[in-house]
């Protein structure tokens, strides 16, 4: 994945997305985890590299395209799971409870992501990160339903200061057939 660090950013258009997007590689050496439309007409980037550059790239983001740029941030350590859950790539072998939460944007959902998976016991199942949510985004994990409970918790309190918490559930026994739909 190009490193320990990973860089998220959200913007208002496709066309300062796209232009951004070219100076932040431009400007450290870091990888393109994911770089994309998403709806309403937002433009997502997600970046991998060492916390140094990463950290440079996403402060050019802030410095030259801030009014379009509707949410950032840098990650240090992000947790193993996470870039496989936004591939849609997790191997989960034995589901149990599910969590979900859900976000009014990218950038949050990854933070909650982060904080769910280092707070408890859990696998992250997947991060839709916009894709036909209108902007929005969820995570769904798997795990004890203690843990699940306190991963879901420590997530939504991680987001809610900033406004982006939308809606919560865990499901202490979700039917097979409904994972047979998720996995």
């Amino acid at each position: 994945m190009g490193g320990k660090a990973l860089g998220v950013v959200e913007f208002k258009t496709v066309a300062s997305g796209m232009t951004a997007l070219d100076r932040m590689v431009k400007t450290a050496a870091v990888d393109i985890v994911e770089a994309q439309t998403v709806c309403p007409g937002k433009y997502i980037a997600i970046l991998s590299g060492s916390l140094s550059s990463v950290k440079a790239s996403v402060d050019i983001a802030r410095s030259e395209f801030g009014e379009p740029l509707l949410g950032d941030f840098v990650l240090g350590n992000p947790h193993e799971g996470i870039f496989p859950a936004i591939y849609g790539a997790a191997e989960i072998e034995n589901p149990g409870a599910l969590g979900i939460l859900e976000t009014y944007d990218v950038v949050s959902a990854i933070v909650a992501a982060d904080v769910a998976a280092k707070t408890a016991a859990v696998e992250l199942i997947e991060l839709r990160l916009a894709k036909g949510m209108c902007g929005k985004s969820y995570l769904l994990l798997t795990g004890e339903v203690a843990a699940v409970e306190a991963a879901v918790q420590a997530a939504k309190t991680s987001i809610a200061a900033g406004g982006m918490f939308l809606d919560s559930s865990v499901i202490a026994s979700p039917d097979k057939k409904m994972y047979n739909t998720i996995l």
